[in-house]
């Protein structure tokens, strides 16, 4: 009883996405197969596989089948997503395998109906008589045809969720899950700490221009750089006008703010334009009026 009970759950009906992922997965494990069969051959004279193609990658896929769908009733990309094939003929609502005749016949439109593709343009390329001219454009018009197939086919696919491709739909196979799916529990504490992360930065986004970063610094260096804690020979440079208290050099075109210390004119200018409560670095001052200094600096004391 309980086995017919899980042979019941096992053949709940797979999601689309789920489907067309597997398609997906599929692809990707031939491409990897191919890639590194080709790889083996690097040392080889290039285009050596060129001939025989069509031929190696049918046998890559052959021997995919035989541990795919021959020994395990699924593809890679199935068996990764937890989903098998199941026999939809059988009258049976339980799961049934696929039959050794619909595992052939998979194998023949699948690897097969590949090869014939990419072969039949070489076997009729060079061949100018009538009859294999007809062939040729009976190969063309059959794999449009098919194409087409394959589109309604895939539309009426996204409408009612079985048979995502044309075989599956001839053969009468479809996709089932494995094992009961789980009901899946989801935590939110990765999701509450990005939203709290996010909303911090989204406040420091719109915190940080309201907050004068200029005066700010000013401030902490004239707490830290008072005016008696300077040495002789910063208060000297400043009494002499041999250093701008801003940037350190030698002052250009020196103004004064009110205070004993000199600034370049750009220097005063520019923060004072920035910052309209801007105050000296060195004792604290504010801006009372900005005056050129009235002493001369003679040029020879550039070399003192």
């Amino acid at each position: 009883m309980a086995s017919s009970i899980g042979n019941e759950k096992s053949v709940n009906p797979v999601l689309r996405i789920s489907q067309l992922d597997a398609l997906e997965l599929n692809k990707a494990l031939e491409q990897l197969v191919w890639s590194q069969f080709t790889s083996c051959f690097h040392g080889f004279k290039p285009g050596v596989l060129a001939h025989f193609e069509p031929e190696l990658k049918a046998f890559l896929c052959l021997i995919l089948w035989k541990f795919t769908i021959y020994s395990k009733n699924a593809t890679v990309g199935q068996a990764i997503l937890n989903i098998q094939y199941k026999n939809n003929l059988s009258q049976s609502e339980k799961y049934q395998p696929l039959s050794k005749h619909q595992k052939l016949w998979y194998l023949i439109f699948t690897v097969g109906g590949r090869w014939l593709e990419e072969r039949s343009y070489d076997l009729f390329s060079n061949r100018q008589q009538q009859s294999f001219c007809k062939i040729k454009s009976y190969i063309g018009f059959g794999s449009g045809l098919l194409k087409l197939c394959g589109l309604v086919n895939f539309l009426i696919f996204l409408r009612k969720g079985t048979f995502a491709t044309l075989t599956e739909r001839i053969l009468g196979i479809r996709s089932v899950f494995c094992k009961p799916q789980n009901v899946r529990q989801i935590g939110f504490e990765y999701m509450n700490r990005e939203l709290l992360w996010h909303g911090f930065a989204e406040f420091l986004i719109y915190l940080l221009p309201l907050i004068n970063v200029q005066k700010l610094k000013l401030k902490i260096s004239s707490w830290c750089l008072p005016i008696a804690g300077l040495s002789n020979s910063e208060n000297s440079l400043a009494a002499h006008c041999r250093e701008c208290s801003l940037c350190g050099e030698w002052p250009t075109m020196p103004h004064t703010i009110g205070c004993p210390h000199v600034f370049c004119y750009y220097c005063i200018k520019s923060n004072f334009l920035f910052d309209m409560y801007f105050t000296c670095p060195k004792c604290g001052s504010e801006v009372h009026s900005l005056q050129p200094l009235k002493h001369k600096i003679e040029m020879t004391e550039l070399q003192v």
